[in-house]
């Protein structure tokens, strides 16, 4: 891959929650794939999105993220690349029928 092409820093956009005063950003990272991918190439995906600045992720069981994203957050912290769990924000769906 051309390093030209590869992004090294960029600003996502956030909006403070009312309720909070926290600072969510407004794009979440979709971890959603198909044809899906092994639970190692999604941690992988994901931590780096998370060096890259992404602090709001979307999960579903029926992805087969889940499992992965917890995986890559204690990667993350063990790395220094945030501190814990509370500067994630983690949105995961849940299907019925």
């Amino acid at each position: 891959m051309d390093s030209s092409c590869v992004a090294t820093s960029f600003r996502i956009p956030e909006q403070v929650l009312t309720s909070s005063g926290q600072r969510m950003q407004l794009l979440g990272f979709g971890t959603a794939a198909y044809p899906l991918v092994t639970p190692q190439v999604a941690k992988q995906a994901i931590l780096q999105a998370i060096k890259l600045g992404h602090r709001h992720f979307d999960t579903a069981y029926i992805y087969g993220t889940e499992q992965p994203l917890g995986e890559a957050i204690v990667e993350a912290i063990s790395l220094g690349l945030i501190i814990s769990r509370d500067e994630l924000f983690i949105v995961d769906t849940i299907f019925f029928g």
